[in-house]
Parts: C-alpha cells; sequence; structure tokens
C-alpha cells in the first residue's frame, strides 16, 4: 500500500511546481515575453498544443506568437504547431509579430483565440497583399478605386494604400474615380498580378490647359508657352493636349488667325496652374490687321531717299506726335514732323521734325515731299498769305491738321521751333497746296514767345481780323461740310497770358481769313459743365483739356470729341485727370451735349463682349488717341495713354460702344509675322500716333510712343 502512495505524492508534487513555476512568470523562446498561462512540452499530461495552417504567403519570415510568446518561425505555406503546450481551461491566442518579407504582405488571423479544451487545430492565418503607391502633383483631393471599389480618398502628396488586401495570386487595378479640384491625374504601374505587396502604383496629377473660344469662323491655332498648338475650328470649349506640371506656368497665345478675324486672348490667358483651367477666353472678330511696313523694333532712323521720289526703301524715322492727313483726290496718305529720329543718328537726344511725307497706298512706297531729313529746323515764313517754294514750317510735335475741299493740307501751331529758332508752343496756322508743292503762312504769328502768340479772343460769336487762338499744343481739330476749320482746346496761353489746359473752341474761315471764337472760356483750366446726358443745353461745355481726340460727322453736323486730359465737372480744384466722357456740338445750334462716358476723370473701361455692342460698354479714360469716321458715320477710338492698343467703334445711331479689335490689356507689345500677310501680325500699345482712313474704308495707323519711337505702319480692314 505504501508503494502505491509514494507516486501520487510525487506526481502531486510535480503539478504544484509546475503551478509555482508558472506564477512566478516563467517564459518562453525567440523574444517571448510574460506568459499569463501554463507552458509545457507536447505530451505533458492534460496538456494542448495549438496549431492551424498558412495559406497565401509568398515570402519567409512569419512570426507568429501565442499568448504574446512562443514565437513561431514560418517560411512556408501548411501547417503549424507552437512548441509549446496548454493546459484544458487556458486560454490561447496566436497573432502575428512579422510579416513576411520577400516579398512583403500582410497576414491575419483567424479562430486566433479560445479557451483550450483539447487540441487547438483550426487557427487559420491568411496572406493577402496590401495596394498602394504614391501620388504626386495633387492640389486638393484625390479618390482612388482598385478593381473598381474599395474607394481610397488622398488629400497630400506621398504615400497612399487602399484598406482591402487582395488574394494572393488576385488581379488589381487602380483608377481614378474623381479629383477636387478637377486635375488631369495618371495612374502608372496600376495594374498587375498581386504576389507580394504593390507598393509602386504611381498617381501623377497634372493640369490641363482650356477655356472656351467665341465668334470663330474658320480655324484658329492657339499656342501655350510657345508650343502645343491647338488647331480649333468651332466655337465652344478647348483643352491644350499637354497637361503641366502643378505650379507651372502657362501663356496662351494666338499663333495662327482664321481668315479675315483676328481672335484674341480676352481672359485668363496667363497664371500658374493649381488644377485644371477651364477660363481661357478666346474671343473672335470679324476685321484683321496687316503690318505694311516700318520695323518691329523702335527707335529706327528715317530713310529719306531723294526728295520727291518714291522707293521701296524709304521710311519716316520713328516718332510720335506727328500730324496726318489723306488725299481723297490721289489716295495718298500724308505724314508731317512729330518728335523722333531723322536720317541722322542722334548724338545727344532726339528732336523735332518738319518733314513731310507721302505714302501711296498703291505702289506701297513713301516719299519725302518737302522739309528737312534733320532735326529741329527753325521755320521759314516768307510773307503771310504767299506762298514760295522755301517756305516751311519749323520742326514740332502736337499739331493739328485739316484738309480743304480743294485738297490743301492745312496745319497749325504744335510745340516746336519759330522763325528765330526759340521752342514754345505756336499759333501759325499753314497751308500746304499738293499741286505746287508750296508751303504758305496763313495766319498767327512766326514766334512764339508768350507776348506773339499771345491769343485774341474778341467778341464771341463774331469773326474779326485780329482774332487768333493763342499757341497752343495737342489740341482738337475738324474741318465741316462748308469747308470751315475748327479747333478745341489744347494746352495755351490764354486771355490772363497764363498757361494751361484750354475748352475754347474756334472757327477758321477759309474765304475770309478769320477766326471766330465761337465757345468756351477764354481763361484756362475750366471745369466741365456737363447737364444731363443726352439733352444739349447752351450752358453745357467739356472742361479744358488736351490730347484728345476728335471727329467730323457730315449727316448732323456735329463735331465729336472724346476724352484727353484735362478738368473733368469737379469745381475748385487744379487737378488734371485722364477723361473718358464723349461730346457732341451742333453747329447749327451751338450748342453741346454730353453724350456717353463719365463727368468723373479716372475711369477704367467697360469692354463686354469683343465685337458686341452694349449700352454698358465704355473705353477708359485716356489721352492721344487716334482715330477716324467710317464712311457710315461710325467712330472709331485706337489706343491712348496708359499703353493701350484697344480698337473701339462708336455707333452713333445707336449710341453704342463696341469693342473691335486689340487687347483690352495695357502694356501689350506688337506682334510682328509676315510683313504684308494679313492675320499674321498685331499692333502692341499706340500712344501719341496718327491714323488716316482711306477711300475703301481701311484704316491705317503708323508710329507712336511706347517702349520706343516707332515708325511701324499699320492696316485694319
Amino acid at each position: 500500500m505504501h508503494r502505491c502512495y509514494i507516486p501520487f505524492v510525487v506526481r502531486s508534487l510535480a503539478l504544484l511546481l509546475a503551478l509555482f513555476v508558472s506564477a512566478c512568470g516563467g517564459g518562453g523562446g525567440y523574444g517571448g515575453t510574460t506568459s499569463p498561462t501554463p507552458i509545457t512540452p507536447p505530451g505533458t499530461p492534460g496538456t494542448y498544443t495549438v496549431s492551424g495552417t498558412v495559406t497565401g504567403m509568398v515570402g519567409t519570415g512569419l512570426v507568429l506568437t501565442n499568448n504574446g510568446g512562443n514565437d513561431l518561425l514560418v517560411n512556408a505555406n501548411g501547417g503549424f504547431t507552437f512548441s509549446s503546450a496548454l493546459y484544458g481551461g487556458f486560454p490561447y491566442s496566436v497573432a502575428v509579430k512579422t510579416q513576411p518579407s520577400s516579398p512583403a504582405q500582410t497576414c491575419t488571423v483567424t479562430n486566433g483565440s479560445g479557451t483550450v479544451s483539447g487540441n487547438v487545430t483550426n487557427v487559420q492565418v491568411v496572406c493577402k497583399s496590401t495596394i498602394g503607391g504614391t501620388v504626386s502633383g495633387l492640389v486638393g483631393t484625390l479618390v482612388l478605386q482598385n478593381n473598381g471599389g474599395d474607394n481610397k480618398s488622398v488629400s497630400a502628396n506621398g504615400s497612399f494604400t487602399f484598406a482591402t488586401a487582395i488574394a494572393t495570386g488576385s488581379g488589381y487595378a487602380v483608377t481614378v474615380l474623381s479629383s477636387t479640384p478637377a486635375q488631369q491625374c495618371t495612374v502608372t504601374n496600376g495594374s498587375g498580378t498581386a504576389n507580394g505587396n504593390v507598393t509602386n502604383v504611381q498617381v501623377v496629377c497634372r493640369n490641363t490647359i482650356g477655356g472656351t473660344i467665341g465668334g470663330l469662323v474658320g480655324t484658329v491655332v492657339l499656342r501655350n508657352n510657345g508650343g502645343d498648338d491647338l488647331s480649333a475650328s468651332a466655337n465652344g470649349g478647348f483643352a491644350f493636349a499637354t497637361a503641366l506640371d502643378t505650379g507651372s506656368s502657362y501663356a496662351v497665345t494666338v499663333f495662327a488667325q482664321p481668315t479675315g478675324q483676328t481672335c484674341l486672348v480676352t481672359g485668363g490667358g496667363t497664371g500658374s496652374a493649381f488644377g485644371n483651367v477651364t477660363n481661357v477666353q478666346v474671343s473672335c472678330v470679324n476685321g484683321q490687321w496687316t503690318w505694311m511696313g516700318g520695323s518691329a523694333p523702335a527707335n529706327q532712323l528715317g530713310v529719306y531717299g531723294t526728295k520727291g521720289t518714291a522707293a521701296p526703301a524709304n521710311i519716316p524715322g520713328g516718332r510720335y506726335g506727328s500730324i496726318s492727313w489723306t488725299d481723297s483726290a490721289n489716295g495718298d496718305l500724308w505724314l508731317f514732323g512729330g518728335f523722333g529720329y531723322d536720317s541722322v543718328p542722334p548724338t545727344i537726344s532726339l528732336g523735332d521734325l518738319n518733314d513731310l511725307w507721302k505714302y501711296n497706298i498703291t505702289s506701297g512706297q513713301w516719299t519725302w515731299v518737302s522739309g528737312a531729313n534733320t532735326q529741329n529746323q527753325i521755320g521759314v515764313y516768307g510773307t503771310k498769305g504767299t506762298a514760295d517754294i522755301n517756305n516751311v514750317p519749323g520742326a514740332r510735335e502736337s499739331a493739328v491738321s485739316w484738309i480743304d475741299a480743294g485738297g490743301n493740307l492745312w496745319l497749325f501751331g504744335g510745340f516746336g521751333r519759330d522763325s528765330i529758332g526759340v521752342y514754345g508752343e505756336l499759333n501759325d496756322l499753314w497751308k500746304f497746296t499738293i499741286s505746287t508743292g508750296q508751303w504758305t503762312w496763313m495766319s498767327g504769328a512766326n514766334k512764339d514767345d508768350n507776348l506773339s502768340v499771345a491769343p485774341v479772343y474778341g467778341t464771341k460769336g463774331a469773326a474779326g481780323a485780329s482774332n487768333v487762338p493763342g499757341g497752343r499744343r495737342s489740341a482738337v481739330s475738324w474741318t465741316d461740310a462748308s469747308g470751315n476749320l475748327w479747333l478745341f482746346g489744347g494746352y495755351s496761353w490764354d486771355s490772363t497770358n497764363n498757361i494751361g489746359p484750354l475748352n475754347d473752341l474756334w472757327k477758321f474761315n477759309i474765304a475770309s481769313g478769320q477766326w471766330t471764337w465761337v465757345s468756351g472760356s477764354n481763361v484756362g483750366k475750366q471745369s466741365g459743365t456737363y447737364g444731363v446726358q443726352g439733352t444739349a443745353n447752351a450752358a453745357n461745355v467739356p472742361g479744358a483739356r488736351e490730347s484728345a481726340m476728335g471727329w467730323f460727322e457730315t449727316a448732323g453736323g456735329n463735331l465729336w470729341l472724346f476724352g484727353g486730359s484735362g478738368y473733368d465737372s469737379s469745381v475748385g480744384t487744379n487737378t488734371t485727370n485722364g477723361l473718358n466722357d464723349l461730346w457732341k456740338f451742333n453747329i447749327a445750334s451751338g450748342q453741346w451735349t454730353w453724350v456717353s462716358g463719365s463727368n468723373v476723370g479716372g475711369q477704367v473701361g467697360t469692354y463686354g463682349t469683343l465685337g458686341v455692342a452694349s449700352a454698358s460698354n465704355v473705353p477708359g479714360s485716356r489721352n492721344q488717341s487716334t482715330g477716324q469716321i467710317d464712311a457710315g458715320g461710325n467712330l472709331w477710338l485706337f489706343g491712348g495713354s496708359g499703353g493701350l492698343g484697344d480698337l473701339w467703334e462708336f455707333n452713333i445711331a445707336s449710341g453704342q460702344w463696341t469693342w473691335m479689335n486689340g487687347s483690352k490689356f495695357s502694356g501689350q507689345l506688337g506682334t510682328y509675322g509676315t510683313l504684308g500677310a494679313p492675320g499674321t501680325s498685331i499692333p502692341g500699345a499706340q500712344q501719341a500716333g496718327v491714323s488716316w482712313i482711306d477711300s475703301g474704308g481701311n484704316q491705317w495707323f503708323f508710329g507712336n510712343y511706347y517702349g520706343g519711337h516707332l515708325n511701324d505702319l499699320w492696316r485694319f480692314k
């Protein structure tokens, strides 16, 4: 009996010892940690093993743990068993300690925890592959999909991983569902078979450049950043083929014009791309520019050739502040003086000119007709009223001109040199007879000191032999249907012997040779009296100004006046502003009407849509513009101070302005394509140039000052 008792006692002591050791924190191998359950070798009475299977693994290095210890390295699919057994009634918890590598995968455990009641054999470890990569160029939020689902929202550049791993050997296909703001996001390495975690999917977000085209008839070629041409033949949306990296700059231009039209980038043409650009506006309108002569680079000397002889090489030098006439009998365009370049390179500075030129439209050639080919010449006046081959006005700028019914060219004032070489504001009136090629001094003084050129106003409304406007520059001139020469404002001496902008209106009757002070004040720096817009009134009068623009309307017998630099409706100020007011003076009634624009200076333009008239359209404030009136009685206005190169038309019947051509953005340089080829060029900003209109209704423009003294000749058809 004692033999049976002793083994029982031994077994009981062993069990108690095992429990004591377990309670004291005995641990397993392979980096094991403290285990809350007893660990014994398999086969120990009352103990059980924990095992299962691994599937989907393609690499090596998977390490499993049970209850945080007893690490087990698994390098292949199939069964596995932990080395330490557990007593019945104790918990087990299988987890992945180290994911496999070469290639990397993501393994998850199912049936991995419970209470031991026998050998555990159903632990399942399934290894799958995650799908991910990197995103670059993203601006906002990007939503990606894998295999048409498992949406992944990405809000920053860098790495990404889809939430759902896929089974080993399964296919994957990463696509872009959406991006906000819209971008062109493309996926590379986006599809394949997953045999390990996929980390090389690349999503690159770039930005398309596009917008809308309106008014197009034909085909236009647009260009971005000097390349990437896009040919468009329909109105509506467009986008260049090449998307740009995020943050890159873009500059959309018109590379080739449609036949008979001018297309302009009227909005959104430049910037930096942070998202797809869709606001580039291209507007097309009938009418086209042709670069007809002169040079693209500024500051060119004149090529005079032989006086009186046309030649293909002849060209006036770069200049501004000239005057012009159109000879309706022969169709020639005439040009006189200005400030700029003669035939000799300047040694100190540029100067005023008194050269007279003729351009024949048919031959396309210039002829130097009269005056000198060198600057700063004094006037040779001869006898007042008598033509002479030696007579010639002195060099000057900012004079005014008329042409009479007999085709004679008339010239008045400006800033220049008198008969003794003194500079100042002039009030001499000259006539050039084309048939004889001779100048005649008709009125005013041959000196420009303030006493010699002081005005004599006489009685308002009454002609007088002694009446004469004061010496002035930058005035406005018209010729009426009766052949009278009209003069308004400018920078001049007034009746108090002070100099400044004026608002006096004068008429010169060629037959009597007498001046009449018609309207306005004989004292300078007067504010305008605007009255009610659209309503004539005897009290109405434009404010004093210089460098305004004028047209004569034959049908209504009206003198039209626009803008300039001067005084608006503000009273008691001594400040001049750029103006954009449009006025009409009716010769029959002798009354002014404020027609359009603002009675306050410093206004910006309202351009509206290119080629579309609107009651709200109006050019911005400006001076030194040029323009013509066409056969339909429409008033045309081009360019002006502040680097403007916009072309406008005012329809008298509707009372509305239309932005017809040229850029609405200031400071634009000309685009010089092929000389003589329509639609390949467009002029830049124009200030203090001259213009003509020929018998075919084509408008011509020459010279100006913007970025230098220009001598380019343009035709708008």
